[in-house]
């Protein structure tokens, strides 16, 4: 069965307080429904604070960043192993700030995907189009690219082993925002290639996030069409108020 899932993505924001008062007070209101599923992935630096306060609580805790090297001399980097032992379950792949700000390439970032599936947790692939790219009407070209590259040589045992994210970067910050049917049109693409590519079984379970600047009145349009199964919310996903209402619109 298909999962709705609500994904906070702090960025680099909170210090030690502020992190344990946001993830208190989102755990108190998710309490212990545990539809939708809710994840919290805070800086790494954070991540211990946080799950101190989640791990009774059905919500769950992810992971940015991760290298798709098991250990080695990479300052700066943390590994899949080392996410698990502090509580991850989940971790980022390929945000459009990596992509665009870090340059990573999807062959890092498929990497980083058969990495991270060695292991326990479980990848949210976020992927999506540029201005340019929409501007150009290569939206579709650029999707179904990044999907092929990123996912080269994935297997899945079933669909809950990934999250798609659809990130349309021109959406981001830019004051742009994606009609709910254009986003529905995109997520339905999405998961007629994940059909090809994993069979029907395997793709109708697979959850497919929407990350383009999700706020409190916009979510439940969104999240009424029938291929958007959740939301990667950014800033929003940074005061209590803002991230409940978002959780309640999928429930």
């Amino acid at each position: 069965m298909r999962r709705t899932i609500i994904a906070g993505n702090w960025k680099m924001y909170t210090d030690t307080g502020e992190a344990k008062k946001l993830a208190q007070g989102i755990a108190d209101h998710v309490g212990n429904r545990t539809e939708p599923v809710v994840i919290l992935c805070p800086p790494s630096p954070m991540l211990t604070t946080v799950f101190n306060v989640i791990q009774n609580n059905p919500v769950l805790l992810g992971a940015q960043n991760v290298h798709p090297e098991p250990y080695g001399a990479f300052t700066g980097e943390v590994s899949e192993a080392m996410l698990e032992s502090v509580g991850c379950s989940y971790v980022i792949i390929g945000h459009s700030e990596r992509r665009i700000l870090f340059g990573e390439k999807d062959v890092f970032l498929n990497d980083k995907a058969l990495r991270v599936m060695t292991g326990k947790l479980t990848p949210i692939l976020c992927i999506g189009e540029t201005l340019k790219e929409r501007e150009a009407e290569q939206t579709f070209n650029r999707i179904e690219q990044q999907l092929r590259d990123d996912l080269k040589g994935v297997t899945l045992k079933n669909g809950h082993d990934l999250v798609i994210a659809y990130e349309p970067v021109w959406a981001i910050g830019t004051g742009r925002t994606a009609t709910p049917e254009q986003a529905e049109e995109v997520h339905s693409f999405i998961r007629e290639r994940l059909v090809k590519m994993f069979g029907t079984a395997i793709a109708d379970d697979i959850t497919i996030q929407y990350g383009g600047s999700v706020k409190p009145d916009n979510a439940k349009d969104l999240l009424s069409q029938p291929n958007i199964d959740g939301a990667l919310v950014g800033g929003a996903s940074l005061k209590v108020d803002s991230f409940a209402a978002i959780i309640d619109a999928a429930g």
